[in-house]
């Protein structure tokens, strides 16, 4: 029922462009996913998703054990028809939201004892009751529940949260029993390119379909993110769909594919477009600036979404200044296009054997017009 697939590959970077099958359909890499954290793309429908080229989107394990619980979902059918999404659908393990988000955490070789930010119940989330969540959530791809540190840390720390990790990552296979539900594993280490080594290197021994790279871009330099993904990329095997998690900085994205990544998730395209920060092909603009009040340009003129090819920049800083819902909408849905766009340009180049020179251009526009100091 799965089945990932390298169709093209970059002579010169370690850029790939695959075929990645699920039971909700052949999903093509490199590409961009958004965020659904409670079961929706912030500000966005199903059918606008869609619209706008997105073919898998995440669900957070974290949150819909903590409402509406994974029973009611499974009630309504799986998080597919309780979302009315057709799509593909990963959810993550709820690992990270534990560490960063829950009060009063526990951790123990067994699992994590916190408290909901939302109500501070007491909760004590397992590998298997993490796995036992994204069973009954019915996503295509679940996540291994795993232990990631903030940044920095020291090297014993690190490596005490990888070897739990590792032991979490076997518990969770050895639990995991859904039929058309692809389990991936989560390579954790720091910035410590032993630590990566050892991690990656037990998990394939594990033999999962699919491996997530976590623990990066929560501070660190992007150079340092860079080093750990050209550690990793021949460690990883060649065969299998590789995922950089929570990423989601256009520079960051094109640098990652051209070391091999595959598949990335952010919420930056909606929690930025409620904030009125855009992506553009030439940087980042604060829309809410005073600059753009008779600006009667596209977001972005080379872009071709419903929002550029409708409104102005001053038309939605008006909305902005008014308080509108609508300012909001326009703007996720601009950045989710440039995202899920740019990983499909990327994919195109990587086919026409083009990539090394889309890399160098598109980092040249980014870099040169990257100064709205307003953003």
């Amino acid at each position: 029922m799965f089945e990932f697939k390298i169709i093209a590959e970059c002579p010169v970077t370690g850029a790939r462009a695959g075929e990645f099958v699920t039971p909700h359909g052949t999903v093509e890499t490199p590409l961009f996913m958004p965020v659904g954290t409670q079961a929706t793309v912030k500000a966005m429908t199903p059918a606008e998703l869609e619209e706008l080229g997105a073919r898998i989107i995440l669900g957070n394990t974290y949150h819909l054990y903590l409402r509406p619980g994974a029973d009611v979902v499974s009630e309504a059918g799986g998080l597919h028809r309780f979302m009315g999404w057709d799509g593909g659908l990963l959810t993550d393990s709820g690992g990270f939201q534990v560490f960063s988000l829950a009060q009063l955490r526990r951790i123990t070789d067994d699992g994590v004892e916190f408290r909901s930010h939302i109500d501070g119940s007491s909760h004590f989330m397992t590998p298997e009751l993490s796995i036992d969540v994204q069973q009954k959530l019915g996503s295509d791809i679940a996540m291994c529940f795993d232990e990631c540190v903030k940044l920095p840390t020291t090297k014993e720390a690190s490596h005490e949260a990888v070897e739990r990790t590792l032991r979490w990552a076997r518990r969770c296979k050895e639990f995991h029993t859904k039929d058309g539900q692809a389990l991936f594993g989560i390579v954790q280490g720091g910035l410590f390119e032993d630590q990566r080594l050892l991690c990656s290197e037990r998990l394939v021994e594990m033999d999962f379909p699919g491996y997530g790279i976590g623990g990066l871009s929560v501070g660190e330099p992007a150079e340092e993110m860079y080093r750990i993904l050209d550690v990793l990329s021949p460690a990883l095997p060649k065969e299998r769909p590789r995922y950089l998690m929570g990423v989601g900085m256009p520079d960051n994205l094109v640098e990652a594919v051209s070391r091999g990544i595959d598949m990335f998730d952010c919420v930056l395209p909606t929690r930025n477009g409620r904030n009125g920060n855009l992506l553009t092909r030439i940087g980042r603009i604060n829309i809410k600036n005073a600059a753009y009040e008779r600006d009667f340009r596209p977001i972005d003129e080379s872009c071709g979404c419903y929002s550029c090819a409708n409104f102005t920049r001053a038309y939605i800083r008006h909305l902005y200044k008014c308080g509108e819902i609508l300012a909001a909408r326009l703007c996720s849905w601009h950045n989710l296009h440039f995202l899920v766009g740019l990983m499909k340009e990327a994919r195109k180049a990587i086919i026409e054997r083009r990539y090394f020179e889309f890399y160098k251009y598109f980092l040249r526009d980014w870099f040169a017009g990257d100064a709205d100091d307003g953003f």
